[in-house]
């Protein structure tokens, strides 16, 4: 018995830390000249690991991200659009 509570705390404890928080950032992509740009930048931030959203605006020049932090990060994302050939820099918080 004592042996199947300490199982079972052990994978308690293990599993804390595996669960994943979805982070939303804006990214700044201000190299963007043309209307098929944002397509280009979707693209490349869908490829990196634990995206599971990118909205795109030409008009804005910016990307609206949301990752799973236990994937991917910020660095990575900006990683990917430079790759892409598009830098891009965290927007400030307003």
């Amino acid at each position: 018995m004592n042996k199947r509570i300490a199982i079972t705390a052990a994978l308690l404890l293990g599993a804390g830390s595996s669960f994943a928080a979805i982070q939303q950032v804006t990214l700044t992509v201000p190299t963007m000249d043309c209307a098929t740009c944002p397509v280009t930048i979707k693209v490349a931030l869908l490829k990196v690991s634990g995206v599971s959203r990118a909205v795109v605006s030409y008009a804005r020049r910016n990307a609206k991200v949301s990752f799973d932090d236990t994937k991917t990060n910020v660095t990575a994302l900006t990683k990917a659009t430079e790759d892409a050939g598009y830098p891009s820099f965290l927007a400030e918080a307003k």
